[in-house]
């Protein structure tokens, strides 16, 4: 007759089993994270950011738009930084569903936090990404070097940027990196600037990091790509 095992050795097993699944499923959370979320969210940039192309074909000609006139998640404008091999979509707001977690960055406007739009003749451009999953457009913005060059595609025009400065770290709360002069940006007077926002330390939404830059070319897109593009 078999010897049944005790209840010990029963609830052990039960034990182990329970930490095995919960690693399991531990891993497949980090590998959702860590991949599918970057998987599903460039599908969803890159078909936003071809909308966006399609729609500049069939208006052609047409002005671009005041800020406050797109709606909540609306693309607008498409992000290139060629240093670091980004091209990612611009939507109005900076919204975790409509925006950040579809791969798209965000623009900074609403409320308190509205901030210029490239084509205003004096103001700055501020802009949010994720560092880390759902397409971390700004993963390695800590890796640009003053004079890099980040470009702005809009309905009619490129607008050429060069990176000045970065702050590596400040509390979120921080609002007034994203000022049309921002303190402890180097700019002293008004100008045509880019603000760049993201969590820092990576993985955590502990502070931010900040990087700055100043317009340096504007063309019109009939003129063709603009040099920080070409080659």
């Amino acid at each position: 007759m078999a010897r049944r095992d005790s209840a010990g050795v029963l609830l052990s097993r039960l034990v182990g089993e329970l930490f095995i699944t919960v690693g399991v499923v531990l891993l497949l959370f980090v590998a959702y994270q860590l991949w599918w979320t970057n998987v599903i969210a460039h599908q969803q940039a890159g078909g936003a950011a071809d909308h966006l192309r399609k729609s500049w074909q069939r208006d052609t000609g047409a002005a671009d738009r005041d800020a406050g006139e797109f709606s909540p998640g609306e693309g607008f404008a498409i992000l290139y930084i060629p240093a670091l091999d980004v091209k990612a979509p611009i939507a109005e707001g900076i919204g975790k569903h409509q925006v950040l977690d579809r791969g798209m960055v965000g623009h900074y406007a609403q409320g308190a936090l509205k901030t210029a739009m490239p084509w205003d003749k004096s103001g700055n451009f501020a802009l949010a990404g994720h560092r880390n999953t759902h397409g971390e457009p700004f993963r390695y913005v800590n890796r640009l070097t003053p004079g890099d060059k980040i470009v702005v595609e809009t309905r009619s025009t490129f607008y050429t940027y060069e990176m000045t400065t970065r702050l590596e770290q400040t509390p979120p709360a921080n609002v007034g990196v994203i000022a049309p002069v921002p303190p402890g940006s180097g700019f002293t007077r008004p100008g045509r600037y880019l603000t760049l926002t993201t969590c820092t330390p990576e993985f955590t939404s502990t502070y931010r990091m900040i990087v700055w830059g100043k317009m340096v070319d504007e063309r019109p897109r009939s003129q063709g790509k603009p040099d920080a593009l070409v080659g």
